[in-house]
């Protein structure tokens, strides 16, 4: 698997209700935790704005590829 670096985008892999975040959501790595056991990551809008900044489990991501398309959904207020 290919190492997660600091600014790397990472795709959600599960619902995060505490966080609003659905599997499949995007991220930006903004510190890694330990040896790579975790991850913050700040979740952007699609207009640029911060929503949240979390920390993530490093099984709770993975990194972004050629075959993923992007989507856009809206979080709830």
């Amino acid at each position: 698997m290919e190492m997660i670096k600091e600014f790397d985008q990472v795709v959600v892999l599960e619902d995060l209700p505490e966080y609003e975040l659905k599997a499949g959501d995007l991220g930006t790595v903004v510190l890694i935790h330990g040896d790579h056991a975790g991850y913050e990551l700040e979740i952007f809008s699609a207009d640029g704005r911060t929503l949240a900044v979390v920390t993530v489990d490093a099984s709770q991501v993975r990194p972004v590829n050629h075959r993923d398309i992007l989507h856009v959904r809206e979080r709830s207020a």
